[in-house]
C-alpha cells in the first residue's frame, strides 16, 4: 500500500512538473525570466542609468528603423534621431523644467491660502445642511484635514531639501552618461546583440516567439504613451493659458503625466486643477465652470480618441490586471515600475499565451 501510494505521489509530481515545464525550451525561458528579474531587481539602484539608457534607446530604435525603411543608412539615421532626442532634452531641461519648478514653488507657497479659501467655502455646508452634520464636528474634521495637509507639505519640503545635494549629483551623472550610452546603444546595436546572444541557450525558439510578441506590444505601448503625454500636455497648456488659469504650465505637465498611472492618475490630477481654479475664481463666476467643462472635454477626448488610435494594436488587459500590475511593479521598482506596469503585464500575458501545453488526455494515458 505504501509503495503504491508513493508511486501515485511521484507520478502526480512528475505530471505536474511536465505540465509546468513540458520541454527544454520552457525550462530555458523560465531560467531567462528568473535571471533577468533577479539582475534587474538587485542591480536597479546601481545600474539605473544603464537601464534608463536601454529604455530610451529602445524607444528611439523605432524611429531609426522607420528612417531606414525610407532608404536612409543606419549611421546617418542614428545621428539624425539622436540629434532630435538631444534637442528635445535641451527643451525639457532649459525651458520646461525652470517654468514648472517656479510654478511649483509658487503653488506650494500659496497652499495655506488655498486651504483657507476652501475652508471659507466649505464652512457654509453646515448652515446649508444642518441635519447632515453639526458645525462643531465639521470644524474638528476640517481642522484635522488642514493640519495633515500642512504637515505633509512641510515634511515634503524638508525631505526635498535634504536630498537636493544627492539629487543634483545624480542628475549630473544622468545628464552625462545616459545620452552617451543611448548613442552607443543605437550605433552598435547589432554588435551588442550578437555579444549578448552568445550567453543565451541555443534552443530558444519559445523565448524568441515570446520576445517577438512582447517587442511589438511594448514598442507600440511605450511609444504611444509618450505621444499621448505630449499631446495632452500641449492641448492642456494651450487651453489653460488661453483661459488665463494660474500655473498653466505646471498643471499641463500634470495632465500629461497623469496617463502614466491609468485610472488613478486622472483622479489625482483633478484635485490640483479644480483647486487652483476655485482659488482663482471661486464658484460664483462662469470661469470655474468653463475650466471644469474644458478639463472634462480633454479627458473625454483622451479616452475616446487618443487611446483607441494610439493603442489599437496593444494587448487588451482587464482593469483588475492593470491595477494589480501597477501595485506590484510600482512597489518593486518605484516610478519606472509604475510607468512600465502595463508593458510588464503584457510580458506576463505573452508568456502565458505562448507557453507550451500538454493535452490532459495524453497525461492520463501515460
Amino acid at each position: 500500500m505504501t509503495t503504491h501510494s508513493s508511486y501515485v505521489n511521484l507520478r502526480f509530481i512528475s505530471e505536474s512538473f511536465k505540465r509546468f515545464l513540458p520541454n527544454s525550451q520552457a525550462v530555458s525561458l523560465v531560467i531567462i525570466l528568473i535571471v533577468s528579474f533577479a539582475l534587474i531587481y538587485s542591480l536597479s539602484s546601481i545600474l539605473m542609468p544603464v537601464f534608463a539608457s536601454i529604455v530610451l534607446a529602445y524607444l528611439l530604435e523605432g524611429l531609426v528603423g522607420k528612417s531606414e525603411d525610407l532608404g536612409m543608412s543606419r549611421l546617418p539615421a542614428v545621428y539624425l534621431i539622436f540629434s532630435g532626442f538631444m534637442a528635445c532634452l535641451g527643451f525639457l531641461l532649459f525651458y520646461l523644467m525652470p517654468i514648472v519648478s517656479q510654478q511649483a514653488v509658487e503653488l506650494i507657497q500659496n497652499i495655506p491660502e488655498i486651504i483657507n479659501s476652501a475652508k471659507t467655502g466649505v464652512m457654509r455646508l453646515p448652515e446649508m445642511y444642518p441635519k447632515l452634520i453639526s458645525e462643531s464636528k465639521f470644524q474638528l474634521m476640517l481642522f484635522a484635514i488642514q493640519r495633515e495637509l500642512l504637515t505633509y507639505v512641510q515634511n515634503g519640503l524638508l525631505s526635498l531639501s535634504a536630498a537636493s545635494v544627492v539629487g543634483i549629483v545624480s542628475a549630473m551623472i544622468y545628464l552625462f552618461l545616459v545620452p552617451m550610452m543611448v548613442f552607443f546603444f543605437l550605433k552598435d546595436k547589432k554588435t551588442l546583440i550578437t555579444w549578448f546572444l552568445q550567453f543565451m541557450p541555443k534552443n530558444r525558439n519559445l523565448t524568441v516567439r515570446v520576445w517577438k510578441e512582447v517587442d511589438i506590444q511594448i514598442g507600440n505601448y511605450v511609444r504611444g504613451k509618450f505621444v499621448e503625454i505630449f499631446i495632452l500636455w500641449f492641448v492642456s497648456y494651450a487651453t489653460f493659458a488661453t483661459m488665463d488659469l494660474n500655473y498653466a504650465m505646471l498643471l499641463a505637465v500634470l495632465m500629461g503625466l497623469q496617463v502614466i498611472i491609468p485610472y488613478i492618475g486622472a483622479t489625482l490630477v483633478t484635485f490640483p486643477i479644480l483647486g487652483v481654479a476655485y482659488f482663482e475664481w471661486g464658484l460664483s463666476g462662469d470661469d470655474f465652470m468653463y475650466i471644469v467643462i474644458a478639463y472634462s472635454i480633454i479627458q473625454a477626448l483622451d479616452g475616446v480618441v487618443l487611446v483607441p488610435v494610439l493603442f489599437s494594436e496593444a494587448v487588451n488587459l482587464h482593469a483588475i490586471a492593470i491595477i494589480v500590475a501597477i501595485l506590484f511593479f510600482g512597489g518593486v521598482w518605484g516610478f519606472w515600475g509604475v510607468f512600465f506596469a502595463i508593458p510588464l503585464a503584457t510580458v506576463v500575458k505573452a508568456v502565458l499565451t505562448a507557453w507550451p501545453r500538454i493535452d490532459d488526455k495524453t497525461l492520463e494515458t501515460n
